[in-house]
């Protein structure tokens, strides 16, 4: 969206921005990938509040962002937390690391009675949420559904989908596919606080990824075609295990990529469009088999974390005009028509089915 476009958008909602059913804070708006979801939630004419524990970095929002609310409130004051979230519909977090965000934030969310999402990768912080918040949610009356993003939500939309309205797979393969990897601050500081073992799906069970991690072969969709990868499993997982019996479930992802998040020396993404959008391609590949029955879903795209905005916001403008399966925690493909999702997704442009 131009700028021209974005100030448009901003004053049209001046008359909009205090009590509005439609509010959504946005924690860590002033990041990468929050700047991406302030604009895409002002594209489909909702109302971002700006939040974040930074007073510096919130006073110095870009332009087409300075007539919004802004909201500076750390994590440790649960009261406070509450007192920030009250009076928004829904909560988005795109603060990482979201094992120490994620819990704070949806609690206060919950307790606030607004919907929450994020975009987490983390499985263990995917767990939590599921463990402590479903039952406090449900009786709130609102959905909490962790992992709505690149990482996790897509895959976890994707087998959903392949499933057409089933919900059992005696084998599951999830690729994604990176043609380079320009990480942010955000994910390289993700990384150092993530150590928990990862898992996958091994006899209808969450069990530890095999150490060392098993490595092969996968032949991508263009524009990747094979390439060697290593399974490394992220947050689409626990948000498969959630609402789908599978038997067997790895995830690959090439290698190239892990060099360049691995080298210290690789730059930060820069914006290669109008709309701030990095020159990543990306692949997400899934294979769904039931018996002898094979099926397989793809998304294509551009850019991580700004594929990151749309899917996430997506899930908030359901969760806000009732386009959802009712309150508790739950996963993408288990709040939301999968199919659906991703064709609005297509339809909007921000990534390619078949």
């Amino acid at each position: 969206m131009s700028f021209a476009t974005l100030v448009r958008h901003v004053a049209g909602l001046h008359d909009r921005l205090v009590n509005a059913t439609d509010r959504v804070l946005v924690y860590g708006a002033t990041g990468h990938t929050g700047r991406f979801v302030v604009d895409e939630l002002l594209r489909r004419d909702l109302v971002p509040v700006l939040a974040g524990r930074s007073a510096e970095r919130l006073a110095a929002v870009p332009p087409r962002h300075a007539a919004l609310d802004r909201v500076v409130v750390g994590l440790k004051d649960p009261g406070r937390l509450r007192g920030a979230v009250a009076g928004a519909a829904a909560v988005i977090n795109c603060a990482g690391p979201f094992l120490d965000t994620a819990l704070p934030l949806a609690r206060a969310a919950v307790e606030a009675g607004a919907h929450y999402l994020d975009v987490t990768a983390e499985q263990p912080v995917v767990q939590a949420v599921y463990r402590d918040l479903d039952g406090l949610a449900r009786t709130a009356g609102v959905a909490v559904v962790p992992a709505m993003a690149f990482y996790g939500g897509l895959a976890d939309l994707l087998v959903t989908a392949a499933l057409e309205g089933g919900s059992q797979a005696d084998e599951v393969e999830v690729a994604v596919g990176l043609d380079r990897w320009w990480p942010t601050a955000g994910t390289r500081a993700t990384g150092a606080r993530n150590t928990s073992t990862r898992l996958v799906i091994r006899d209808g069970e969450l069990a530890a990824l095999e150490d060392p991690a098993p490595a092969g072969t996968w032949h991508y969709p263009p524009p990747l075609g094979n390439q060697p990868v290593v399974q490394l499993p992220f947050s689409e997982v626990v948000t498969i295990a959630r609402h789908l019996e599978v038997g067997e479930l790895r995830s690959h992802l090439n290698t190239a990529p892990l060099d360049d998040l691995h080298d210290a020396t690789t730059p930060a993404p820069t914006a290669t469009d109008e709309d701030g959008r990095s020159a990543q391609r990306f692949v997400v590949d899934v294979v769904v088999r039931r018996g002898a029955d094979a099926r397989r879903r793809c998304a294509t795209g551009r850019d991580i974390y700004a594929v990151t905005a749309p899917i996430v916001v997506e899930g908030a403008a359901r969760l806000l005009d009732g386009r959802h399966r009712g309150a508790g925690a739950a996963a993408p493909g288990e709040a939301f028509d999968a199919a659906d999702v991703l064709t609005a997704l297509e339809t909007a442009g921000a990534i390619t089915v078949r």
